[in-house]
């Protein structure tokens, strides 16, 4: 008897896993090269060069953050540091560089068996109502796993992931970002996505603090990046989020890291004085296989 309460005991006590965070992607969802764009931005791809997407893994689990058009390459990335084979899918909202990697679990292509894709009501409807997608529910490819705004989701593993609402452009489902943590552990915040800061419910530099790590919307640098009317497409600046974070402490401002960049973003050149600038102050800038101990 001794013997089994001294095991159950050891159990209870054991620490949970160590996870680790990865950036598996830093760029906007059109990638880069991208489309009909002729510029310098894209005349040399750069290796790795992927969508933005993050990644945690311990040895027995792989979750990606959003499937990607490059998940092919990022979930061997993070299969091969993992060393498991079983991994997840948390998705964020349906732009085309946030679901349509989910394709290549069809049959055409790996023809998985019941991948957990965890996504908001919405997203849930939109998959399970439209093809090609509902055929990858049809073929249990994929399970879907419906989450709530608020409502913390608790892995096998011991990985907490809680979405919460943002302001976007929501034509198919609602947009989220994520909470990622561990119990005793560091919490990442990721926010690929979000129209405006002053939109969304919360305070932005009321959030910094509450996170060790900070992976937020850098699409574009400034207004007038691109020929076309900016406001269809609705960012914060990194220029704007910048005078905002310059009221945060140095240690504050050192968890930010921008991410989900736009092919036309200077600040995708390490030697644009802006980014030297920003990077001067305490902020980074995400970077393909950057670990982080969660």
């Amino acid at each position: 008897m001794k013997h089994w309460i001294t095991l159950a005991l050891t159990l209870a006590l054991a620490p949970i896993k160590s996870q680790t965070l990865v950036v598996l992607g830093t760029l906007q969802d059109g990638g880069s090269p991208h489309m009909n764009c002729e510029k310098s931005c894209c005349a040399s791809p750069k290796p790795n060069d992927y969508v933005a997407c993050l990644g945690v893994y311990d040895s027995t689990l792989a979750v990606l953050f959003d499937a990607t058009p490059d998940i092919v390459p990022q979930l061997g990335e993070i299969l091969e540091r993992s060393g498991s084979k079983k991994y997840a899918v948390f998705l964020t909202h349906a732009h085309m560089g946030h679901y349509t990697g989910l394709a290549h679990f069809g049959r055409e292509a790996a023809n998985t068996s019941k991948v957990p894709v965890y996504a908001m009501p919405k997203m849930i409807d939109f998959l399970a109502k439209n093809g090609p997608w509902n055929q990858l529910l049809k073929l249990q490819n994929i399970t879907l796993n419906g989450l709530e705004s608020r409502v913390p989701r608790t892995l096998k593993n011991g990985l907490i992931v809680e979405p919460f609402l943002v302001p976007h452009r929501d034509e198919f489902s609602e947009t989220v970002g994520y909470f990622i943590k561990k119990t005793g552990g560091k919490v990442a915040l990721y926010i690929p996505d979000i129209d405006k800061w002053e939109e969304w419910e919360e305070n932005i530099i009321a959030v910094i603090p509450r996170v060790d790590y900070a992976f937020i919307d850098g699409t574009f640098f400034a207004d007038g990046e691109v020929h076309r009317p900016m406001a269809e497409v609705p960012h914060p600046f990194i220029s704007e989020s910048a005078h905002l974070f310059s009221f945060l402490p140095r240690e504050e401002r050192e968890k930010i890291y921008f991410i989900h960049l736009n092919h036309s973003n200077p600040a995708r050149n390490p030697d644009f004085e802006g980014r030297k600038a920003l990077e001067a102050e305490g902020m980074h800038f995400a970077t393909f296989g950057q670990e982080f101990q969660l």
